[in-house]
């Protein structure tokens, strides 16, 4: 995983500019209509990226020990304001908000993004750490827009190059769902290549595929690296299933399960 922030707010960039780029051929009954979150209209998911912008700017000084850290009770009053826009509001202020924040990073001096630490779910963020998880909401929200206007969408590239090896080592044991019925399965990628375990019991584990193989035998199923991303966010359904991905239909059915989405 690249240790160099500012890879990763150029990923950030690139998917603000892609965005950008959609909002643009939106007609209004679309900015209106469904997105891919089916209890969210396109206009909503706008309002979720324009509001975490800001939330994101809130933080940024406590993270970088310039100032407070933004408490939890100052965040529901920027939802509230989002939630009162129009959606044609929402649409139009969504990628300002975005933008603001995106400049942020990229003024930010190398001295300054060595001492991002934000305290986060009992863990300590880095900027990497802290930019990685705006760059998974942004990069999966943009195509819950994308993939309206073409079936056949898929995530950024450069955007599933940097957040792939962050499904076994974040996404899986914290999204995934254990089943009643404990199983394995063999997840081979392509685009990039990764080899992987996941196995599930009373938690979700996802290892790399360990040299000799396992002790019981285990199904396997391969996909291209962005597939794979966009399961571990419940966004693989069969109608959005690259033709590229094989393996047993009971093993993607039960993989699917597990990664049900939020």
């Amino acid at each position: 995983m690249p240790s160099d922030p500012r890879t990763w707010i150029a990923a950030l960039r690139n998917s603000h500019e892609r965005l950008v780029g959609l909002l643009q051929e939106l007609t209004p009954e679309q900015v209106r209509g469904e997105s891919y979150c089916s209890d969210w209209t396109m206009a909503q998911v706008l309002a979720h990226l324009g509001s975490g912008a800001e939330i994101a700017l809130m933080m940024l000084p406590g993270a970088l020990g310039e100032g407070e850290l933004a408490a939890a009770d100052s965040f529901p009053p920027v939802w509230d304001v989002w939630n009162a826009k129009t959606p044609e509001q929402q649409a139009a202020d969504a990628p300002i908000a975005d933008e603001r924040h995106i400049e942020a990073l990229e003024a930010l001096s190398d001295e300054q993004l060595s001492r991002i630490s934000l305290p986060f779910f009992g863990m300590d963020l880095d900027a990497v750490g802290l930019i990685r998880l705006r760059l998974g909401e942004h990069a999966m929200h943009t195509w819950d827009i994308a993939v309206q206007l073409d079936p056949a969408a898929s995530v950024s590239p450069d955007a599933v190059d940097l957040l792939i090896d962050n499904v076994p080592q974040f996404l899986a044991p914290r999204l995934g769902k254990p089943q009643d019925e404990p199983f394995g399965i063999r997840i081979v990628t392509t685009y990039p290549d990764r080899d992987y375990l996941l196995a599930t019991a009373d938690t979700v584990i996802m290892t790399e595929w360990p040299e000799g193989g396992t002790d019981v035998p285990v199904g396997e199923v391969t996909m291209p690296a962005e597939a794979l991303l966009r399961l571990a966010y419940g966004r693989l359904d069969r109608e959005h299933t690259p033709a590229s991905v094989t393996g047993d239909p009971t093993d993607l059915s039960k993989l699917r399960a597990v990664f049900p989405g939020f």
